[in-house]
């Protein structure tokens, strides 16, 4: 019996889908990468191959093994900031001791996953603002901020493993930590850091909720004189900035070229009070001065060469307060890059996020304050100076 065989149908030839699959990788590649890159700079043109390695870092993943030190569900609280709070560098000082203790105790810290902002801290600012004639003191809503939109949480867990305190990982820890009752936590108070590594009533501890210094956390880690003690530069935090938060300053600093950056503080700075004489004195007598526009031309003229790019970082809000700069520099602000910038920040913790890494990424960087004997400063009055009040000096002729 014959059987009837349907004609196979005409298979399509294989090199035409394989083009079409290649033709749409190339496409969506393309999409991905114009999506980082602004017009007119480049993500890949500063320190490039380092910092595209740092974002594509793997995400931290608990062994199982851990055991976890927490302090607190906010920055210096328990104690005096539990209502208030300082500002981010005071903040960053603070949650910095916390990581070196972990560090030292071989634990993963538990992270408050907010971090509070001072009202005083949160003003946008002259530079940040849409009018140019009028100086205001408009500031962005918020009172705190997700601690992940400052920080990559990944990249700090490189060096100390970090966990939020909102996460399903720490609601599983103080799950675990209740029903191993004695083995499982110890609430800690006056207890060094050594002994919580070396006796093992403490070390074996799933959970140490520890609380730390009354008046801020830092004061745990107050011997900084001592080099060898510092486990974390100032640096780390800084460096540990949120993805989005390292691709826009990256885009700006590629913008931005061969450039020169100073960071002028101000504003809470320059401050005075009065005597008991009703004589006007300041802790930072020379700042005023030394950080207005003809000063700071003088000051620098021995380190950023005429005609070079200037980026300015400052909390001075009159408008063109450093226009005179202009004479000698082309001047750069955050403002200049609002296409980069606004659609991210919302506060003026991520704004100064941002302008520290541009300021970092610069060719010659100058503080308002001399940190150690190697920065270029704009005064030459100590940063920390919390005691002696003196006569502000505003001119050359009144030294």
């Amino acid at each position: 019996m014959a059987f009837h065989r349907a004609p196979k149908a005409k298979q399509k030839p294989r090199s035409s889908i394989v083009f079409l699959v290649i033709a749409v990788a190339a496409i969506s590649l393309l999409f991905l990468v114009s999506s980082l890159l602004s017009t007119n700079g480049s993500l890949f043109s500063y320190n490039a191959s380092e910092y595209i390695a740092k974002l594509k870092r793997p995400k931290y993943r608990p062994t199982g093994n851990e055991k976890y030190l927490y302090w607190g569900n906010k920055i210096d609280c328990p104690g005096k900031h539990c209502d208030s709070c300082e500002g981010l560098g005071h903040q960053e000082s603070s949650l910095r001791c916390a990581l070196e203790e972990a560090m030292f105790l071989q634990r993963t810290f538990v992270m408050p996953s907010r971090m509070c902002i001072n009202p005083i801290h949160n003003k946008k600012g002259i530079l940040h603002q849409q009018a140019s004639n009028e100086s205001s003191d408009e500031r962005w809503a918020a009172n705190s901020c997700a601690m992940d939109s400052l920080y990559d949480m990944d990249f700090i867990s490189e060096t100390v493993p970090v966990i939020l305190d909102n996460s399903k990982l720490w609601h599983q820890v103080l799950s675990t930590s209740m029903k191993l009752g004695s083995r499982g936590i110890a609430h800690l108070e006056g207890v060094n850091r050594v002994e919580l590594k070396e006796n093992d009533r403490y070390s074996n501890l799933l959970l140490i909720n520890r609380t730390a210094s009354r008046l801020s956390w830092f004061m745990e880690c107050k011997d900084r004189n001592n080099r060898s003690a510092i486990m974390l530069p100032y640096s780390f935090l800084p460096s540990m900035a949120a993805a989005n938060l390292r691709i826009a300053a990256e885009k700006i600093k590629a913008r931005l070229g061969d450039y020169a950056a100073i960071h002028v503080r101000r504003g809470d700075k320059i401050k005075t009070r009065k005597d008991r004489f009703g004589v006007e004195r300041s802790l930072h007598p020379h700042l005023d001065r030394d950080t207005r526009a003809e000063f700071i031309l003088h000051r620098i003229a021995k380190w950023v060469p005429p005609g070079q790019t200037l980026f300015i970082a400052s909390n001075e809000r009159t408008p063109g307060f450093f226009s005179p700069l202009a004479a000698r520099y082309k001047l750069a602000y955050s403002s200049n890059y609002s296409n980069i910038i606004d659609p991210l920040i919302e506060n003026n913790y991520q704004l100064f996020m941002i302008e520290r890494l541009i300021l970092y990424g610069a060719k010659t960087i100058i503080k308002t304050f001399k940190e150690d004997n190697t920065d270029l400063s704009l005064t030459d009055d100590p940063k920390k100076n919390t005691k002696l009040w003196q006569i502000p000096v505003y001119t050359m002729d009144e030294e």
